[in-house]
């Protein structure tokens, strides 16, 4: 079973990769920075100008978004790789990396990526984002490809010329800045591009609702579902009130806290995700497909003395509630040690 977050030893060497790539910034300006970040991604307005569009922009994003997004990506990527055990990428197109947070994310849990390339629009953004990932330790980073990359505004389906192709493409907290018609265009040339399609969007109703809608694009294209959903059918979750979403608890930095103007030492990044396959992308010697779970945790387990209660959403396509006693022996103590987000394949 997964954790809920990123491991100390990871979170640490990113935190001073990004130190590395801010220095020289000061502290007050990322703090006023990230106050403007902040408020324009609350507003849930599509944005006239790009978000980080200047100096300060960017370093804010990276002091206090960054390690987020790595984070969330992390468990993304961590899920999908459990129902494609066989799965050995080696290519990576990232859309909107930003200062490339999901980067990071795929080179520690895809060893098998030896070559990165970054899609990115705002000059300031990929800047920095050489930096850090240069002050990185590892190779692949090292020598990623960053590529001015915008996506056309008239949401217009033709693929820009020379676009290359990966074994995954990825789009990390980029498609609630653009309109309906860019979102469908962007997903549509992640799925050209790659044969393996993951996209993460903040754990909010109006993010689940634009992974739902690239979920559906991606299955229309002929694409497996590999995670979070144990099947293809209506999200049962889509309902008033209710939304599919998952957690990744990760460290706070000094550089972090002082940006963010926070006190709490950890930070709780709810995300929304969708990760989708073409149906020969397992692997050598494994069948065709993924293969999720039989159900996914949905909700952090609750637990009392002799009592594990999951919500669950399973794999002929209804969500639930499964309480798990003492009585049941090994299931129990598997239960008592998942976690909101794990794949759940025990009996009953």
């Amino acid at each position: 079973m997964s954790g809920p977050g990123s491991s100390p030893g990871t979170a640490a060497a990113l935190a001073a990769a990004i130190q590395a790539g801010l220095a020289g910034e000061h502290v007050p300006a990322l703090a006023s920075g990230t106050q403007r970040l902040m408020a324009a991604y609350r507003s849930g307005a599509n944005p006239a100008t790009p978000v980080l569009a200047t100096r300060t922009d960017a370093a804010a994003y990276a002091a206090y978004r960054m390690p987020a997004t790595a984070a969330a990506a992390a468990l993304a990527l961590r899920q999908t790789r459990l129902s494609l055990p066989a799965w050995r990428p080696a290519t990576l197109l990232d859309f909107g990396a930003g200062t490339g947070g999901m980067a990071w994310a795929v080179a520690t849990e895809l060893p098998s990526v030896v070559a990165v390339t970054l899609l990115e629009q705002s000059a300031e953004a990929a800047r920095l984002g050489r930096a850090i990932l240069g002050a990185t330790t590892l190779p692949v980073l090292q020598r990623a490809t960053w590529r001015a990359w915008q996506l056309p505004g008239d949401g217009s389906p033709s693929v820009p010329a020379a676009l290359p192709a990966a074994d995954l493409a990825t789009v990390s907290y980029v498609l609630g800045e653009l309109t309906d018609g860019q979102q469908a265009t962007l997903v549509a040339h992640a799925a050209r591009a790659a044969a393996a399609v993951v996209l993460v969007e903040p754990g909010t109703p109006a993010g689940h609702r634009r992974i739902l809608a690239a979920r559906d694009r991606l299955l229309a294209a002929g694409y497996l579902l590999a995670a979070p959903c144990p099947h293809a059918s209506a999200c049962p979750l889509a309902t008033v009130g209710d939304w599919c979403h998952f957690v990744a608890r990760l460290p706070r930095s000094a550089t972090h806290r002082q940006a963010k103007g926070a006190e709490l030492g950890y930070e709780d990044e709810k995300f929304s995700y969708v990760a989708a396959v073409r149906p020969d992308v397992a692997g050598p010697g494994a069948p065709p497909g993924p293969v999720p779970p039989a159900a996914r945790i949905v909700r952090r387990p609750q637990q009392r003395k002799g009592l594990v209660t999951l919500e669950l959403c399973r794999r002929d396509g209804a969500a639930g509630r499964q309480p798990v006693g003492k009585s049941a022996g090994e299931t129990y103590r598997v239960a008592r040690k998942s976690a909101w987000g794990d794949g759940w394949d025990a009996p009953g």
